[in-house]
């Protein structure tokens, strides 16, 4: 049987794992629809985004379960082999 603690950082990861896939949402929109936007608005975006992407990551290492089709499509297209990427490495 679960701990409260554990169904409450399983439903944590859930949330960051859903601002992680809202944030790669507003780059690729920033990116394709925003000319006239400036690289501070998206610098911002990107650094929320990769402490988001860290603390998603640091809970998976210390073993907070989660299912695959609740990973950000950004993670569902990295090889499990591979190293992770940042944002700005995706971006890039």
């Amino acid at each position: 049987m679960s701990t409260p603690q554990a169904v409450s950082a399983a439903f944590q990861l859930k949330w960051l794992h859903e601002e992680i896939d809202l944030y790669d949402r507003k780059l690729a929109h920033f990116d394709k629809y925003s000319a006239a936007g400036s690289a501070a608005e998206r610098k911002k975006m990107v650094t929320k985004r990769s402490t988001l992407e860290k603390t998603a990551r640091q809970m998976v290492s210390d073993g907070v379960e989660f299912q695959a089709k609740d990973l950000p499509r950004s993670f569902r297209a990295e090889d499990p082999t591979a190293e992770p990427q940042t944002a700005e490495q995706s971006a890039a």
